[in-house]
């Protein structure tokens, strides 16, 4: 749906949405595309347990054609639902792609598919945000991991069992 200077919003009214752009458009002046696109239209296949993207995808993007290629410009904002690796504690992180950029080729080898006169950003856009996943999920940098529930009386007791271990083989006779 177009708005006021160039901008489309991104409205989803079917399943089948995915983030195309028509080069048409582009032939007269660049597009701005604004607004959030749900998580399953961007197919991450991510099975992390770790990680889930549940929230829709926010982004702000530009694009326009250049001589002989789509440039596509903006940020994009992915809210994560996230458990830490070291004391699974559950927390939010939003994965921030602010300067994020995308040059397509219309020409040569690696020459974007182009379907009906329409250039589709979305594999563009999942490969970025993948490549961008937290390996290892940190709820703060420095996170201790799990708490130690060991008390004194339990240390003692295993110090008393090393030692009649000790004992018992000190007496043992080899020849």
């Amino acid at each position: 749906m177009r708005g006021a200077a160039g901008v489309f919003q991104l409205k989803i009214k079917n399943k089948k949405f995915m983030l195309k752009v028509n080069l048409r458009h582009l032939e007269e002046h660049g597009l701005r595309l604004q607004g959030e696109l749900p998580v399953a239209e961007l197919d991450l296949g991510v099975n992390d347990e770790l990680i889930r993207a549940e929230q829709p995808l926010r982004l702000d993007l530009s694009v326009e054609l250049l001589h002989d290629a789509v440039l596509a410009t903006g940020s994009l904002v992915l809210p994560l639902e996230c458990e830490c690796a070291r004391c699974l504690k559950k927390f939010k992180f939003n994965l921030k792609l602010t300067g994020w950029a995308a040059h397509l080729p219309l020409e040569g080898e690696d020459k974007v598919a182009v379907d009906n006169d329409c250039v589709d950003l979305t594999p563009f856009v999942r490969e970025d945000i993948l490549l961008n996943f937290p390996q290892h999920p940190l709820c703060k940098p420095d996170c201790a991991g799990l708490k130690q529930k060991q008390t004194a009386r339990k240390a003692g007791a295993a110090e008393k069992t090393a030692a009649a271990a000790w004992a018992e083989l000190d007496k043992l006779k080899l020849k």
